[in-house]
């Protein structure tokens, strides 16, 4: 079973991390552009705005759980590291576990508020305004996975900060 969740989560990650690259890559080309359209060419581009906030929403939460792979996300550890070893675990896979409600909750409720708002559109690009909540539904479900495999799975010293002694 662990290493199919390993196998699952390193093709998601893959996905993600080609995902991420083309959201930074279209929002940097689209903010360049228009600033180079206002500045120079003293004009603009009508959907600049909510392409380059759309890519900017997509690379935040797809890289939500990249940052949870790698352990780059902060952690106050001011009190658990007075703990004995054995208790720090517990502590830390009760908190990775009770992340794992928290981005469940996340991902029902963003597929819920997509749903309800799906006519919605936006302005200047004929799209539903529900695609920023699907990045939230994507990002939280993989660092759901993320954290899951974290509770089931604890690391040796890779990644996250988890103490294993």
């Amino acid at each position: 079973m662990e290493r199919l969740l390993d196998k699952t989560l390193s093709r998601v990650d893959s996905v993600a991390q080609l995902v991420l690259l083309t959201c930074m890559t279209v929002m940097i080309a689209v903010v360049a552009s228009q600033v180079f359209m206002r500045y120079v060419l003293n004009s603009s581009i009508d959907w600049a705005d909510e392409v380059s906030r759309m890519a900017f929403v997509w690379s935040i939460f797809i890289a939500i759980p990249l940052g949870i792979r790698e352990g780059a996300h902060v952690g106050i550890d001011i009190l658990t590291s007075r703990f004995p070893a054995h208790v720090a675990r517990t502590v830390t896979r009760i908190m990775l576990a009770l992340a794992f409600v928290l981005m469940c909750v996340v991902t029902w409720e963003s597929i819920d508020v997509a749903a309800k708002t799906w006519s919605e559109r936006l302005g200047a690009i004929d799209i539903s305004s529900s695609y920023f909540f699907v990045a939230v539904i994507i990002g939280s479900a993989h660092a759901a996975l993320h954290l899951l495999h974290l509770v089931l799975h604890p690391l040796d010293g890779r990644g996250p900060d988890y103490p294993i002694d």
